[in-house]
């Protein structure tokens, strides 16, 4: 992790001890694009996309032109991130997507992570004397790898929300595949610094050939998801390519079980607003809503915007976010979340006192009222005015490293708790058989005081989304920004660790003031990727993020 200190006084940056080793990989992970390219909002009447790559709005917007849903274009849309961008999503990832459908003002959720295969053990990644493995030694190997779910989910939506023919959503990441791309300058310099890939030769002839990508493969995988649906991803010939690529515990069977979840979504009030997103096994929507709620409680509102007491409240209330994070947020079904609590107003007007003057530097959780318990974003609204949120992953950049026909396998895995057991209780992220391990992902939707779909976002980041999306909605709800200017102001933030600025922005100036007051600073290139959407009078207003290659664009 490269940390530095520009006029602030070095004895305020203490070991960077309070970062797992998940997180401090997550942080350091090549996501560097540094010619940030800074763009005016988009605006649209009809209907909008806004994904993290142009070729990917593109094949959305096709879909849109031909009548379809809004779920069309976020499946066209995924199909062609997953290959233009694979080392942020794809077939052999995971999501969550929320969706709005505005003739029946109804919001639904579903959980489209990863599962561990039956076999798995608390012990997964442990050595011989029982002390965590090293992060990286534990990501590049078949033990990382879950069931991927995107396949599956992207089968539901559409046949829960589709309008088109299946086969046609397949189109414009066929053509792409089979005639050739070019890769984005991030890809490139991404490739260039990864190690682990180019020791694969089926990588190496895909990736590492030229400044153009041409992906069969991945074409005939397409053409079988095409023609069989995701049974023909989840049984049969590309199934087993699967399990023998993984060669560790994971089984036919465990692929063939899968099975997308709809879980209620999780709300909660801001001010004159409702925010919805994602629930556990994601930390998303308990995490935004939490660092809200309190906010909500302190002196946020009559703090100017980026300043430092801004930054100074925002870290706290984030600390206290992440420290419930880290202990009550697990898979449902596997442990008791205890949503409502986490959310309660009493509970988080009493986490708001806990903020002082001085940073608390790390914070514990919250004591609960106990019962007699690398990434993508696209956001999509059609001519209908429904919607689609959705955040997909392979975890790490290029995930497992694991290339099974011309798409990458995840590394979710180690998203689990390394060690089983925490202060001698069981961890409630622990690895277990047939578990989703917890998630940052915070696709979220946001409604006016009407009930008017207003918002929705989301963000790639790793562990850091949480911050990055509550951050946005900030500067949208608080501050007055415009969806594209809020996406675009400086990252900042804490995982209940060390406070997190912008490199490079205006907020390295308040380093000096923050470390008075406690702060143990990282100043990091923080490559956000997030993508919104906002209503606007007489259509649409749509944001991407300068740190990356995406756009927004509508008719």
């Amino acid at each position: 992790m490269s940390v530095s200190t520009p006029n602030v006084k070095r004895a305020a940056y203490a070991a960077l001890f309070f970062f797992s080793a998940a997180a401090a990989a997550q942080l350091a992970a090549p996501e560097i694009d540094s010619e940030r390219v800074e763009r005016d909002a988009a605006y649209a009447k009809k209907y909008m996309v806004a994904a993290a790559d142009p070729r990917a709005v593109e094949a959305g917007l096709e879909m849109l032109r031909a009548g379809g849903s809004a779920a069309d274009a976020a499946i066209a849309a995924q199909l062609v991130l997953g290959l233009v961008e694979p080392q942020s999503s794809g077939l052999g990832g995971g999501a969550f997507a929320l969706t709005w459908t505005e003739k029946g003002r109804r919001l639904r959720s579903y959980d489209a992570r990863e599962t561990a295969p039956a076999a798995a053990q608390p012990d997964r990644f442990l050595d011989r004397h029982g002390n965590p493995e090293q992060f990286m030694q534990a990501v590049a190997s078949g033990r990382s790898v879950g069931v991927p779910g995107v396949p599956r989910l992207l089968e539901t939506l559409h046949r829960e929300h589709g309008r088109l023919a299946w086969r046609r959503l397949f189109a414009p990441a066929m053509r792409l595949a089979e005639g050739g791309f070019g890769k984005t300058r991030r890809l490139a310099r991404q490739l260039d610094q990864e190690q682990l890939l180019r020791k694969d030769p089926a990588a190496r002839a895909l990736f590492y050939a030229g400044p153009r990508i041409v992906n069969r493969e991945y074409a005939a995988t397409l053409k079988i998801l095409q023609k069989k649906g995701a049974d023909g991803f989840y049984r049969g010939a590309i199934a087993a390519d699967i399990v023998r690529a993984v060669n560790a515990d994971l089984a036919a069977q465990d692929l063939a079980r899968y099975r997308v979840i709809e879980r209620e979504p999780v709300c909660g009030a801001y001010r004159s607003h409702r925010i919805c997103g994602v629930g556990p096994p994601s930390g998303g929507a308990t995490g935004v809503l939490q660092i809200l709620g309190i906010l909500e409680r302190t002196d946020f509102a009559r703090a100017a915007p980026q300043s430092v007491e801004a930054v100074h409240l925002f870290s706290e209330a984030a600390r206290l976010a992440y420290a419930d994070r880290a202990q009550y947020v697990g898979d449902p079904g596997f442990v008791d979340v205890p949503v409502a609590k986490m959310l309660d107003g009493r509970y988080l007007a009493a986490q708001s006192k806990r903020i002082g003057e001085r940073s608390m530097g790390y914070a514990l959780p919250g004591t609960l009222d106990p019962e007699a318990p690398g990434t993508s974003h696209l956001s999509v609204v059609d001519a209908e005015g429904n919607a689609v949120s959705m955040t997909s992953s392979i975890e790490m950049g290029f995930g497992s490293r694991i290339l099974v026909r011309g798409f990458l396998l995840n590394n979710q895995l180690t998203d689990f708790s390394f060690r089983p057991e925490v202060l001698g209780r069981p961890a409630v992220n622990r690895v277990g058989g047939g578990k989703r391990p917890r998630s940052s992902m915070s696709a979220t939707v946001v409604f006016d005081r009407d009930g008017r779909l207003k918002m929705l976002l989301g963000s790639p980041g790793g562990l850091t989304i949480i911050n990055y999306v509550a951050r946005t909605l900030v500067a949208t709800l608080d501050w007055g920004m415009d969806i594209q200017q809020a996406i675009s102001a400086p990252n900042f933030g804490s995982t209940n660790g060390p406070t997190f600025l912008e490199r490079g922005s205006a907020l390295e100036a308040l380093g000096d003031a923050l470390a008075e007051r406690g702060h143990v600073l990282n100043f990091a290139r923080l490559t956000s990727g997030l993508h919104g959407i906002e209503r606007v009078p007489g259509g649409w207003r749509g944001g991407a993020d300068p740190r990356r290659a995406g756009i927004a664009e509508g008719r």
